[in-house]
């Protein structure tokens, strides 16, 4: 736990002393990224200061419903207007990410520029890139983290509905509907408050999880019935997904989301990856229960990261050969896996 309030004043200050604020969210950006920069955007505007957003690429469609999400400029669509946004900036602000690279195409114009640079994350191992970093790893989201920064800074919970719609999705989306994740009894409270501020949660939910194409449902039994493997003698078990699958089931952005998931609910079974063959790599996702460190795994095999019991990686190979090197390091790590979990 940081001293919260010592950093809080001091983004307190940069607001107040910057008149061009850019707010920037990672690389495929999930609900936590999408919300905590939305929730930043309300709060920034609420209080009359000039902010605007970037992120860069596209949103997945679940998070389009979101007030506030068509103002986002996305980097490879516009480029010549988030680079001149990037550099009009005194003031850019990251959220949910701790590597440079998670910038995507934006990265140099970000690390480039004299703006005050400012990271909000939740995330472990943070790179030095910002003049202020204000990471705690003990919130279960970026979301979280944001919602307690701006209750002291507005010296009470800031009582509006799309900031709490923001915050609600960046939390519920980086815990799985509360299935894994760091989160606490605070947290509940702070979803308690929330819930109470009036937000529909219901059609939230409804957005977010239920909100699928009949081709994804299809996809995701096909992936069950015939691409999951199961390794029992590591607990484990992995579903992947060749491109030409993705293309039989006219696959769109985010129609994978929480697959990954659903192998835990199987007895005995404390270790999931997803597998997602990608035109020069392999995407891969992965899931624990229990105390086995999935982000150590993900960074040190995969050249990934993410939270303790969720991660994600990639491997610049064939499919084939991804699952073959996974095999072969799960083979290392099988004393760790039946220690921990």
């Amino acid at each position: 736990m940081i001293d919260l309030a010592k950093y809080t004043k001091e983004l307190s200050e940069l607001f107040d002393s910057s008149d061009n604020i850019l707010l920037i969210s990672h690389i495929n950006p999930d609900g936590d990224a999408i919300g905590s920069q939305l929730a930043l955007y309300h709060y920034l505007t609420s209080k009359g200061k000039k902010a605007a957003m970037i992120c860069p690429n596209n949103l997945q469609e679940f998070l389009k419903w979101m007030d506030g999400a068509d103002q986002i400029k996305i980097f490879i669509r516009n480029r010549k207007k988030c680079m001149k946004m990037i550099e009009e900036a005194n003031l850019i602000i990251m959220v949910d990410f701790n590597q440079p690279n998670r910038l995507g195409e934006s990265e140099k114009f970000v690390t480039g520029s004299t703006a005050v640079r400012v990271v909000i994350d939740h995330h472990r191992e943070p790179h030095d890139f910002a003049n202020l970093l204000i990471s705690d790893t003990s919130m279960c989201s970026t979301s979280e983290l944001v919602h307690e920064i701006i209750t002291i800074m507005n010296g009470k919970p800031y009582i509006n509905r799309s900031y709490s719609e923001a915050i609600y999705v960046g939390i519920v989306t980086d815990t799985g509907n509360f299935e894994y994740g760091t989160y606490s009894g605070r947290t509940f409270r702070i979803i308690a408050d929330i819930l109470e501020s009036g937000i529909d949660r219901e059609k939230i939910l409804n957005v977010v999880y239920n909100n699928f194409s009949a081709d994804r449902m299809r996809l995701l039994g096909m992936a069950l019935f015939q691409r999951m493997i199961i390794l029992s003698n590591y607990k484990t078990a992995y579903i992947y997904l060749t491109k030409k699958d993705l293309a039989d089931f006219n696959h769109v952005k985010g129609d994978t989301e929480g697959f990954v998931n659903l192998p835990l609910s199987i007895k005995g079974i404390h270790f999931s990856v997803l597998f997602i063959e990608k035109e020069n790599f392999v995407k891969l996702s992965f899931r624990s229960k229990g105390a086995f460190p999935v982000n150590e795994f993900a960074s040190k095999y995969f050249s990934g990261g993410g939270h303790l019991n969720a991660s994600g990686g990639e491997y610049y190979d064939t499919l084939e050969n991804t699952i073959t090197y996974f095999t072969k390091v799960l083979e290392e790590n099988e004393i760790k896996l039946n220690k921990e979990c």
